[in-house]
């Protein structure tokens, strides 16, 4: 069953997030993840959504997710993320 990564971003430091978003690219490509969405002024239909950042990425299924999140290659470009930002994120199951 597919599994979806949504994290939401507050963008504090762009220096610093902007070091994660080069060693990203790198180490996404070791896993069999997908990008579907990356948006920085998404359209607010309900609610507030105040960040800077939404990102939508969808794994072939729940365990890839957690082995790309836990990897010591993204731990390791995360500390990036931590220091340029704050970020809300969830592993949420797609429907088969």
């Amino acid at each position: 069953m597919p599994a979806y990564v949504v994290a939401q971003i507050t963008i504090t430091d762009r220096t610093r997030y902007d070091a994660y978003q080069a060693g990203f690219p790198e180490v996404f490509a070791r896993y069999q993840g997908e990008l579907l969405a990356v948006d920085e002024s998404p359209r607010v239909v309900e609610g507030e959504w105040p960040y800077t950042r939404t990102v939508l990425i969808k794994f072939p299924d729940a365990d890839e997710a957690e082995r790309w999140y836990s990897s010591p290659e993204y731990q390791e470009i995360a500390k990036h993320r931590h220091a340029g930002g704050r970020t809300n994120a969830v592993l949420v199951a797609g429907i088969a």
